[in-house]
């Protein structure tokens, strides 16, 4: 049986959670702040986004134009 769309958007969505609450537990048990790195903040800010448009890119599919409407 095939899983709906909803189900691998939550599974996702928990995922990204369950990652977010253990980086913000890791973030109150560390000893010194970390110092902001420009380059670093910047990578991880454009990365995601960028990662994810070349994904849908290389996913994207246009229809065939043999199977189209004809413009007879």
């Amino acid at each position: 049986m095939a899983s709906s769309p909803l189900t691998g958007v939550l599974r996702l969505w928990s995922l990204a959670l369950a990652i977010s609450a253990l980086l913000a537990a890791a973030g109150q048990r560390w000893p010194a702040p970390l110092p902001v790195q420009p380059a670093l903040v910047w990578l991880l800010v454009l990365l995601p986004p960028l990662a994810v448009g070349l994904w849908l890119l290389a996913r994207w599919s246009l229809p065939d134009p043999d199977r189209g409407e004809s413009s007879d």
